[in-house]
């Protein structure tokens, strides 16, 4: 017999949460990604070069995007792997405004924006997820496929790296601001820390997730991120150091997850699409 609270549905406090985060960030994008060299005049804190802005923007947009789709979406599971990245993620942050007060606009609305938000979301985000993953069946949906361990586990062992380097850039900003492709400050590193600890803990997480349906979502907001880090990274070239063998580590990796991620996308969506076709002509 099934647990009636095992329905696998979305609470409402999380599709109304989940709405009302969508504008902050659509904004923090805009500002960011469109005025990356105006920061001073628009946002929380002034931040040099102009690449820390736009990898900072791209992430905003990709969550944005994620946070549509849960308000949007009816099945937990398809959606519950994201909140505790971004739990990991909204930590960085507030730990970040906490140890850098002084280096932040105080007179900006932007700053005081960004510390409604980072002074919530690392509470609410993961009580949100404790609440709402007693829904979740664990099962594979009908038309489901399970993602291969080969591919599974090399995306675990990506995000374990992935957190590793986020959490040495916090706790060691000064050893990231001496290697890394950019400029860096001991605010930015530790911001940019965040956004590499998003998606490390989303990698550690696949440990225990085997389902498509669980990954998809998600996924397709880190290819979203990625695609526009690329096109920063394009945009900011002359913020980076060629002479610096991290300066091409980092673009190569980055290239590598975006094209990795989108070939990973489409052939388990093309899998899910023959998975649905028998069950499309049995109802015929």
């Amino acid at each position: 017999m099934s647990n009636p609270n095992r329905d696998d549905r979305i609470l409402p406090e999380t599709h109304w949460i989940a709405l009302v985060i969508v504008p902050f960030l659509l904004a923090a994008f805009i500002l960011l990604y469109f005025w990356p060299d105006n920061t001073t005049e628009l946002f929380a804190w002034t931040i040099k070069p102009t690449m820390t802005p736009l990898i900072m923007g791209a992430g905003y947009i990709a969550g944005a995007y994620f946070f549509v789709r849960v308000f949007l979406e009816q099945r937990w599971h398809r959606v519950g792997i994201g909140f505790l990245s971004i739990t990991a993620f909204t930590w960085f942050m507030g730990l970040a405004t906490l140890l850098h007060w002084d280096r932040f606009n105080h007179n900006h609305v932007s700053f005081w924006a960004w510390l409604l938000l980072y002074l919530i979301t690392p509470l609410i985000v993961p009580l949100l997820w404790l609440r709402n993953r007693r829904t979740d069946p664990g099962t594979p949906e009908p038309d489901d496929v399970i993602i291969p361990n080969n591919i599974r586990w090399a995306i675990v062992a990506v995000g374990a790296i992935e957190f590793i380097v986020a959490l040495g850039m916090f706790v060691a900003p000064d050893f990231a601001i001496s290697t890394w492709p950019w400029k860096l400050t001991p605010l930015t590193a530790r911001v940019v820390a965040g956004w590499f600890a998003l998606p490390g803990v989303l990698g550690l997480q696949m440990i225990m997730e085997r389902r498509w349906s669980a990954l998809r979502i998600t996924l397709g907001s880190q290819i979203i991120g990625l695609a526009l880090i690329l096109v920063g990274v394009v945009r900011a070239w002359s913020n980076f150091d060629s002479a610096n063998p991290w300066t091409w580590l980092f673009v190569t990796l980055i290239g590598l997850s975006f094209v990795g991620f989108s070939i990973l996308y489409l052939a388990m969506e093309a899998r899910r699409g023959k998975m649905q076709a028998p069950q499309v002509g049995l109802a015929g």
